[in-house]
């Protein structure tokens, strides 16, 4: 199967700036630093460009260099400001992106969308339409009734899954790494009916210490990660219910286990499932092919050219490949992402392209 980016031609659209306004609370974050990029540099927003905000409790104001001193070009620098809803809403802002915690997240969306803001989430807050799986987030919510309503209108913000939904929302919450990686190797299997579930889907991830965010911890410490590789929360993981619920499955259909791997950024997830009937690689290969013609950011490899981290760390792209067992019954699929920009940033900046109309790939090739 050789490497693919589905419908360049279509997607690659001469820049065009546009009069959309952009602004991110929470930019002194990993993936706050990322969509700073990616936005300071969009073709779109070229003649608007972003504007930075603090967390909640973040008073002192500052440049954005020195948060994130390789944002620095020509000796220009945007002012971060403590977060302020009137400055926001002053701004003329239309997509307010959230790089917050997820309580913060999730007590700010409901005064965004009163304030006719459009929002892009990055954190967990809004992802999951089952109380069950956000149960693992101990979220509150001031106003339960509108938190529902607001909940059911979230959009998932998996291009490839809900490319149409994502244009029209008001909120698309971006998904988590883990579960972009993994539901994207396995959706077009999932929906062609060709896995037989009866004996289980085993999801082996392993991601950079960047993904637990840039607040240290005992595990992500320098001694604890280096030279090191560690399994957690194998049965507890937040971002199965991500899993569950875009694939259609029950907790007893996959074993999703996490690791820690002793490098910067990166997810390599590696799948193992058996197949309802024989298939030949030939047919695997159709079936990705069929699924992703419409979709730039994911490229298809073939078996002799697995993906690997080096393949698609600093880039928005998501590959992955596959190698079948001679007698075509056992599949093993490999997918791999930058966990801080297709696994975050990059994937937010594309649902922005969508809601705004543009060509989805737009400002990330």
């Amino acid at each position: 199967m050789p490497v693919t980016a589905p419908a360049l031609a279509t997607q690659a659209a001469t820049a065009v700036p546009s009069d959309v306004r952009t602004a991110v609370a929470g930019v002194s974050g990993y993936a706050g630093g990322e969509l700073a990029r990616l936005l300071l540099h969009h073709p779109r927003l070229a003649e608007t460009p972003p504007a930075f905000f603090g967390r909640a409790g973040e008073t002192t104001k500052g440049f954005l260099t020195d948060l994130h001193p390789q944002l620095a070009t020509s000796g220009l620098s945007p002012e971060v400001l403590p977060f302020n809803w009137d400055r926001i809403v002053d701004a003329g802002t239309d997509i307010l992106f959230l790089a917050t915690p997820h309580e913060q997240s999730r007590e700010w969306v409901p005064e965004a969308l009163a304030r006719n803001l459009r929002v892009i989430d990055l954190s967990g807050a809004w992802r999951l339409q089952s109380d069950h799986n956000r149960a693992i987030y101990n979220l509150t919510d001031a106003d339960p009734a509108l938190a529902s309503s607001l909940q059911e209108e979230a959009v998932y913000g998996c291009p490839e899954l809900h490319r149409d939904a994502i244009h029209g929302a008001r909120l698309v919450a971006n998904p988590g790494c883990y579960a972009t990686s993994i539901i994207l190797a396995l959706a077009p299997l999932l929906r062609s009916g060709v896995v037989d579930l009866a004996h289980g889907i085993v999801a082996d991830a392993k991601s950079g210490v960047s993904g637990a965010g840039k607040a240290a911890t005992a595990k992500t410490h320098f001694m604890y990660a280096a030279d090191n590789l560690s399994a957690y929360s194998v049965f507890g993981h937040r971002h199965t219910g991500e899993l569950l619920e875009q694939l259609d499955l029950n907790v007893s259909d996959i074993q999703f286990t996490p690791h820690l791997l002793p490098i910067p950024r990166g997810i390599l997830a590696t799948i193992y499932l058996r197949l309802g009937n024989q298939l030949t690689a030939a047919d695997i290969e159709s079936i990705f092919t069929d699924f992703y013609k419409t979709s730039p950011l994911v490229r298809l490899r073939g078996s002799r050219n697995l993906p690997q981290i080096q393949h698609v760390v600093k880039t928005n792209y998501c590959d992955i490949g596959f190698e079948l067992e001679p007698n075509g019954s056992r599949l093993v699929l490999v997918s791999c992402l930058d966990n801080l920009l297709k696994g975050a940033a990059g994937q937010a900046a594309q649902n922005m392209n969508l809601m705004c109309g543009w060509n989805e790939s737009e400002g990330l090739l």
